[in-house]
């Protein structure tokens, strides 16, 4: 187990129950990190809150150059970008670049995006303006803020998509 992964006696529920500083899944607590505008209710794109209630993840991405995907997970290519432009067409999905729209590339420097859980917000259907791409998605440290994300330490996001099944939502607040 992880330093700071902490097993609980009893439990060990089917959900992610998603607070402030840390989560639980599966009789384990573990340290996360969440929007800098806290846990609330999406008011528009780029506010920084990530949203209350209970989520599916509605698919798993990851980058096959860098670490072995999860069974079901698809490859992330370089040229892979998450439309966040409310003007977008193909606004919160998946998009190619170069891209006249504003968007967040997938294919990083950095390893945010190794393994990302893609969480079902505003997807079906799509309202413009109303917040993309809340992901599950690796931390840059813990406790640092996301843009309305909830991130995990690498391993403890791989350990939780281990676990994952059809049953399982995201809870949060």
């Amino acid at each position: 187990m992880r330093p700071g992964a902490r097993v609980l006696l009893g439990g060990g529920g089917v959900d992610l129950r998603v607070g402030r500083w840390r989560a639980r899944f599966r009789g384990r607590i573990l340290p996360c990190a969440i929007g800098r505008g806290g846990i609330g209710e999406k008011r528009a794109e780029g506010d920084g809150i990530t949203p209350v209630g209970r989520h599916r993840i509605d698919e798993v991405r990851a980058r096959p150059d860098r670490r072995a995907s999860p069974a079901g997970a698809r490859a992330i290519r370089p040229f892979d970008a998450w439309s966040d432009d409310p003007r977008d067409p193909d606004y919160n999905r998946l998009v190619r670049r170069p891209r006249a729209f504003s968007h967040e590339r997938m294919f990083r420097a950095d390893r945010l995006y190794d393994l990302v859980a893609v969480v079902d917000w505003n997807r079906a259907p799509v309202a413009p303006g109303r917040g993309s791409a809340i992901f599950l998605h690796s931390w840059r440290r813990p406790r640092f803020p996301t843009a309305g994300c909830v991130a995990f330490a690498p391993s403890d996001l791989a350990w939780i998509l281990a676990r994952w099944t059809p049953r399982s939502r995201v809870a949060i607040g």
